[in-house]
């Protein structure tokens, strides 16, 4: 189960409940034809074109393919019976040119449709990611990152099946397998139905075979891990996408990975598609030796054909379509599932999708005001339960309680990741409602409690937020940050590649690089929650002058349960399920007595007893070290 910064252990826990009760219902839920009939209408008109020249391909394709079996009346007629043997060369030359069409048709087949169905595979899959990313942050609590990939990357994959070879061929298989059949019946129909059954059973053991044992190719499966680990990756970072406005950039780098994984399987489709073509050469080959050698041996009176010859022939050509048949009508079924699966996707509505109709942001003050605001998970059971809340432009907002209180909800409000179910947001007066997603999350910092970084360097993870920034901007900002003194020791210095979710650094390590970041964004509203709760004292007090000048001038709120960080805020808010309970300066909540002292004085003694006890974990709800004596401020104390 997956819990994302932002989401309290209980709310995880219905996330997780579920989500794992959607993938169970999922796996059961019927496909929906009407919807899976749109999507695959659109892709087969839209490509109408190709799919008519496949057909006419296919068609020729086919009657290629009665050459060589219906040679076999004159071989029988002419050759053996009358023993007209200076036949045998046109017999054969007639045989060797279906073959050779059918070898060039079916080239053909593969590079007009087999390698269009891929180049749709490719925009399908862009397509859906571009979607992916700019659904709301709730979609993705409560749906597995795992289905989301399969939706991106497999899905797709069965568009093959519709505006590839798959219909094309079916039609084929179709025509084909009937015209043998007629023969069949017509030569020997008793036989012919023993034939069937047999053919049947063949036919369910191939499909069988060609569900289970097809070809591993390792460079396909490389390319493909790769753009799926990349995948994931924008996934679980996607509040650090959404808070920098990277949607865009995530766009190129996942067309860069999907456009190689598309050149790759174009050239594997291209040497298959000469094999196949070869073996039907090497099988047209054996129909002539038959006709030459099998000719020379009848007329001799070795051997004798007749109708068994024929009926042989004509065997083989309804063998081949009724196991195409099979496979293909199983793909289809898979390329329907698949494609309403899609569809289910994109009619998931966009967080974005009123952005053409709300108010640009050209600029933000930072001036941020909650008025009555609720809000809930689960319909019935409020998380937020009427705060209002003002914080003037430039200054910062500490937000204390125990867990689950809702602190980090308020900011996932703030940073509309989510929306309240009552009452206002407003930012510089106006409604966050009203405002351009991408032009207000511009202007927004965020350091989280666990900070994603990306495969990527050093420098790239720091300047994500800003793509344009130089090197010498990357490395001011990780000065500030206190992070230039451990980048420097690596040996490849800002080059240092960080590992998938930055797994070669150290949590500080991770923590400072994240606040560069967020210090070069050079945002005017910031968001840190629990911005140091990964260093210990040494960093954390390196930190602390870093963090002040962030916060210098901007609006900032900070979620901290250790005192260093909270002290110097304008406002502290003490929030208790959901409901601000005090609010004051760090002096005025600890002369109020109530809540805030409490947690104060139990981190207090806490610290105390570590210091004796070293080595123990801070405690939920702790504030910070060890307090020092403070004069009240001349402002009375609320007490809400």
């Amino acid at each position: 189960m997956r819990t994302h910064p932002g989401i309290s252990s209980e709310r995880a826990q219905r996330v997780g409940h579920r989500s794992a009760h959607g993938a169970a219902d999922e796996g059961k839920r019927k496909v929906r034809w009407s919807a899976a009939w749109q999507e695959a209408r659109q892709l087969v008109w839209a490509r109408r074109g190709r799919l008519a020249l496949g057909l006419g391909l296919m068609l020729v394709s086919r009657l290629a393919g009665l050459v060589l079996p219906g040679l076999s009346k004159f071989f029988v007629d002419e050759v053996l019976t009358q023993g007209r043997t200076e036949l045998l060369p046109t017999l054969a030359l007639a045989a060797g040119a279906a073959t050779v069409v059918q070898a060039v048709t079916a080239f053909g087949l593969s590079q007009v449709l087999g390698v269009a169905a891929q180049r749709a595979i490719t925009d399908m899959r862009r397509r859906v990611q571009e979607h992916v990313l700019r659904l709301p942050v709730r979609y993705f609590d409560t749906t597995q990152t795992g289905v989301l990939i399969s939706r991106v990357m497999t899905d797709p994959e069965g568009i093959r099946n519709l505006v590839g070879t798959g219909l094309v061929q079916l039609l084929g298989s179709v025509v084909t397998a009937v015209v043998a059949l007629g023969v069949l019946l017509y030569i020997n129909w008793q036989l012919t139905l023993v034939t069937l059954l047999v053919l049947a059973a063949f036919g369910g053991v191939m499909s069988y075979a060609f569900r289970t044992l097809r070809p591993l190719f390792r460079e396909r499966g490389r390319l493909h891990a790769e753009l799926t680990g990349r995948l994931t990756q924008a996934l679980g970072g996607v509040r650090v996408i959404k808070t920098y406005t990277a949607e865009k950039r995530e766009d190129l780098v996942f067309a860069k990975g999907a456009h190689a994984l598309f050149r790759n399987v174009a050239k594997s489709m291209t040497g298959v598609s000469a094999t196949t073509a070869f073996s039907n050469v090497v099988i047209g080959a054996i129909g002539i030796v038959m006709i030459l050698m099998g000719g020379s041996a009848i007329a001799s009176g070795r051997m004798t054909l007749g109708d068994l010859f024929m009926y042989m022939l004509f065997t083989g050509m309804m063998a081949a379509p009724i196991v195409q048949i099979a496979s293909i009508g199983t793909q289809l079924t898979e390329a329907f599932a698949g494609l309403d699966r899609i569809r289910e996707i994109l009619d998931t509505r966009r967080e974005d999708a009123d952005d053409a109709s709300r108010q640009p942001v050209a600029d933000v003050k930072g001036d941020v005001e909650l008025e009555d605001v609720w809000f809930e998970y689960n319909p019935g059971v409020p998380v937020l339960k009427g705060v209002s809340l003002h914080a003037p432009a430039g200054t910062t907002t500490a937000l204390v309680g125990s867990s689950g209180s809702g602190k980090s909800t308020l900011i996932s409000l703030i940073m509309a990741f989510n929306r309240p179910t009552k009452g206002t947001v407003r930012i510089d007066g106006r409604d966050l409602n009203d405002l351009r997603l991408t032009d207000y999350r511009r202007h927004l910092g965020v350091v989280l409690q666990d900070n994603f970084l990306f495969d990527g360097t050093v420098a790239e993870n720091i300047g994500y937020g800003s793509p344009h920034a130089t090197r010498e901007d990357i490395e001011r900002a990780a000065r500030i940050a206190h992070a230039h003194e451990f980048i420097s020791e690596f040996e490849k210095g800002y080059d240092t590649v960080v590992g998938e979710r930055g797994v070669r650094l150290s949590g500080g390590q991770r923590q400072r690089v994240a606040i560069a970041r967020a210090i070069l964004a050079d945002p005017r509203i910031l968001l840190l929650d629990e911005a140091t709760s990964s260093l210990d004292s040494e960093s954390e007090a390196k930190i602390q002058d870093g963090l002040r000048r962030l916060r210098h001038g901007r609006t900032t709120f900070v979620i901290a349960h250790r005192l260093s960080t909270i002290r110097s805020a304008d406002q502290i808010v003490v929030l208790e399920d959901g409901r601000i309970v005090e609010r004051g300066t760090h002096a005025e909540l600890l002369e109020l007595g109530g809540r805030y002292r409490e947690l104060y004085d139990r981190q207090y003694n806490f610290e105390i007893d570590r210091f004796i006890n070293p080595g123990e974990e801070l405690p939920d709800g702790a504030l910070g070290p060890e307090p020092e004596p403070s004069a009240p401020a001349p402002a009375a104390p609320r007490r809400l």
